[in-house]
């Protein structure tokens, strides 16, 4: 019998979206094959306190951690394992991990930071590496690579937290420059729709932008169009392919957090009703904007359709997106031939391919013989 892969999965996180993480890592937990896997579940709090032991998915779900075990991964090449201790006691391994599936959605998660990690300790991981992570995780830096590469965008431009405090005019009038209202207010570095508002006005621009320096010290002012939010799934390494395209229908005025995940009004079509140029269109630019960030076995990439001109925009790429039952991302993969458990076998493939990859580049430079 072939030895099983310990596959340690991390959710959680110092996040917003702490609760999506949960939600995805118990779809990921019910769906991976047992009798390839071993899954090794580590827990980080809100507060950002690593925890492993037994069921903790469960007592993460309850609100109810006390029982767990601090753990941690060491930066360091071929210490591929978690490790507990407690006051007064040495060290101990608990998990010896052949790979890490980070199921981190938002910052600490899906923004580089924990990818750092990983690649200090040389362990194979799922998903983007740092730099695409960060790319995509900050939605101004990312348009700017978008437009430096020729993919459209909707008109935007930078806040930073300290300005709404110093400059309160001139803050105005710069965001009210991007374009006609409504006008969007969005956190840079956050997603699943947290703390992101729509502004009629100036009343309303002045509140959205206070609302997303909550949540980040770079604020997002991005021109509102009336948009169908068109969605497709990306999967691969150097060579990666594009989903069938579907659509969000809002329950609510835009894809809101609400609507995403508190209530059932929303609907997803799989496939999108949108004629087969515009799919292709969505496709090539999923893969096009893939490349430009270089990333890696997943993510899942969001457009804007005009529905007055038939225009698509780039509206932002998920190197974490959502593995909920619901979610897009595994939906449109099952609606374009890969169930879910097998999706979830490509990633980890993916993830040693791209490990496999690292390991033979030279590492030390002895010059010129």
């Amino acid at each position: 019998m072939t030895e099983k892969l310990k596959v340690g999965l991390i959710f959680g996180g110092r996040s917003g979206e702490h609760e999506i993480s949960l939600l995805s890592a118990r779809s990921v937990m019910d769906a991976m094959d047992r009798s390839k896997y071993e899954v090794c579940q580590i827990g980080i709090t809100h507060q950002g306190h690593w925890l492993s032991g037994s069921e903790v998915l469960e007592a993460f779900e309850r609100g109810q951690v006390e029982h767990l075990e601090t753990v941690a991964i060491f930066a360091e090449p071929g210490m591929g394992r978690s490790f507990r201790w407690a006051e007064g006691r040495a060290l101990e391994m608990i998990h010896e991990l052949d790979v890490i599936f980070p199921v981190l959605h938002g910052t600490y998660g899906e923004d580089g930071t924990i990818q750092g990690l990983l690649e200090l300790a040389d362990i194979a991981y799922v998903g983007a590496g740092v730099l695409a992570s960060a790319v995509a995780m900050d939605k101004c830096l990312f348009k700017q690579v978008m437009r430096a590469n020729d993919i459209r965008t909707v008109d935007w431009t930078l806040i930073l937290s300290t300005e709404l405090q110093d400059e309160m005019d001139e803050v105005i009038r710069r965001a009210e420059s991007v374009a006609s209202y409504p006008l969007f207010t969005k956190p840079a570095n956050l997603g699943s729709s947290v703390g992101i508002s729509k502004c009629r006005n100036r009343s309303d621009l002045m509140e959205g932008m206070l609302e997303a320096a909550r949540y980040d010290r770079r604020i997002l002012v991005e021109q509102g169009l009336e948009a169908r939010e068109i969605e497709v799934s990306v999967l691969g390494n150097e060579y990666p392919e594009a989903s069938i395209a579907g659509e969000v229908v809002p329950g609510d005025e835009f894809y809101s957090y609400r609507a995403k995940y508190k209530d059932d009004t929303s609907e997803l079509h799989i496939p999108a009703s949108i004629d087969k140029e515009i799919e292709q269109e969505a496709q090539e630019m999923a893969v096009e904007a893939f490349q430009a960030i270089d990333g890696a076995g997943m993510a899942r990439v969001d457009f804007l359709l005009d529905r007055e001109t038939g225009t698509l925009y780039m509206n932002e790429i998920n190197t974490i997106p959502g593995f909920t039952k619901i979610s897009m991302y595994p939906k449109l993969w099952e609606a374009s031939g890969l169930p879910y458990p097998d999706l979830l076998d490509r990633l980890i493939e993916l993830a040693f391919m791209r490990q496999e990859q690292k390991e033979s580049l030279v590492r030390v430079y002895e010059g010129e013989a």
